[in-house]
């Protein structure tokens, strides 16, 4: 799935925008999302939070917060080098201004469906590439979060917790659902547990510790199976 921002102080050029996508979407069988911000303060509100976006189509001239000043927000306040941000204004003299931001894409308007074809074209094979993080949904919010920074999964009930460096996140799933979505470095040790093979300190047959300290325990279903994976890790890692 994707996750598709636009941010325009004019709502015709908004519902366009979306329409233009929602059409490339659906020709090409792709899962998109769209999210519309009329102000740069609004949607920067809404980053802050961990709202997380793919692709932003992002306006020039917006009332207050202008769209210059929402890209450095974004690439410097937040540190997100990740979202892929193209420009639109109805002017064509930005090039420098703009330059600063990394934006992926310059668009003039009026904007053509050809336009936001190539721009989600391209989004999507630099997404692909860089895509190194757990997406998951929380109430209406979407959140992500660097698989380097997950010690470990645990499912309780219905929902799921994700436990990191910086303390935990939840959601409601199951945990088989979410292991097929992890990197192959991931391991299932126990029905309620997958951790971060990575952030492994010391292994044990009955048990594992992890970089943070915390020690959990291999079920008998599955020791075998851990411990296996975990030399070939070591082999394939000398």
């Amino acid at each position: 799935m994707y996750r598709v921002g636009i941010c325009d102080d004019a709502k015709g050029v908004c519902a366009a925008l979306e329409k233009m996508i929602l059409q490339f979407a659906g020709q090409n069988n792709l899962d998109i999302e769209t999210e519309i911000w009329y102000t740069g303060e609004g949607l920067c509100d809404d980053l802050e939070k961990n709202i997380c976006i793919d692709l932003l189509f992002l306006d020039i001239e917006l009332f207050q917060m202008s769209g210059t000043d929402v890209g450095y927000f974004i690439r410097n306040c937040l540190g997100n080098r990740e979202m892929q941000i193209v420009y639109i204004s109805g002017k064509s003299s930005y090039a420098c201004e703009l330059f600063r931001t990394q934006p992926m894409e310059f668009m003039v308007k009026p904007i053509t469906q050809e336009q936001v074809n190539h721009c989600l074209e391209l989004a999507i094979k630099l997404i692909g590439r860089g895509r190194k993080r757990f997406v998951f949904q929380s109430g209406k919010d979407y959140f992500y979060i660097p698989y380097g920074e997950i010690l470990y999964f645990i499912s309780e009930g219905r929902k799921i917790k994700i436990m990191t460096d910086n303390g935990e996140k939840e959601f409601y799933g199951k945990l088989r659902d979410v292991y097929k979505e992890l990197p192959q470095y991931f391991l299932v040790i126990h029905k309620s547990y997958v951790v971060n093979s990575e952030r492994v300190y010391r292994y044990a047959y009955e048990s594992l510790e992890l970089s943070n300290g915390t020690i959990l325990p291999i079920s008998k279903a599955h020791r075998k199976q851990v411990r296996e994976k975990i030399l070939r890790e070591d082999v394939e890692n000398d």
